[in-house]
């Protein structure tokens, strides 16, 4: 369902801010179809990292592991060093 959700919003949003933009710049439709594309660009890139795992921020999973890794080092009794 993610994913389904991931191409819709993201080709919404682009072809929403193409419709705009070809409104305030009367350049209709030409506006709209490069950010529609633009919007299936992200919404592909989105759901390749959704597929590989790669959805976390920054750093964060690997923040995640360390603390996992100290918690069990904590639980198994030993000083972890």
């Amino acid at each position: 369902m993610r994913i389904g959700v991931e191409m819709v919003a993201t080709l919404a949003v682009g072809g929403g801010i193409g419709y705009m933009l070809d409104l305030w710049a009367g350049t209709a439709p030409l506006l709209m179809v490069v950010f529609l594309f633009l919007g299936g660009a992200a919404g592909v890139s989105n759901v390749y990292r959704v597929v590989k795992g790669l959805d976390e921020g920054v750093g964060l999973g690997r923040a995640i592991e360390a603390k996992k890794r100290q918690d069990a080092t904590r639980d198994d009794g030993s000083s972890g060093a």
